[in-house]
């Protein structure tokens, strides 16, 4: 991953929700540099949802769309490594 497609990532990590900064940015900021082009990609896909979407797919609130279920068992673990 560039240091570009890095800073891009980190300003989309961004939300409009507290709850969803504090656990987006220290998983980019964590898993980033294990990314493919491919993981940058999907991601990127990811952070285009809506902020209500992301909070209740992460939070465990609702099903996530199949092309993300992925993805978000990958943050809720890495959440939950976080508080314990």
């Amino acid at each position: 991953m560039t240091e570009q497609q890095y800073k891009k990532l980190q300003w989309a990590s961004r939300r409009g929700m507290l709850e969803l900064d504090v656990v987006l940015l220290p998983y980019l900021e964590q898993h980033s540099k294990d990314f493919s082009d491919s993981d940058v990609h999907h991601y990127q896909e990811f952070l285009e949802e809506t902020d209500p979407d992301l909070y209740a797919w992460i939070m465990g609130f609702e099903t996530p769309k199949p092309k993300f279920a992925e993805i978000v068992a990958t943050i809720r673990e890495f959440v939950d490594k976080q508080i314990k």
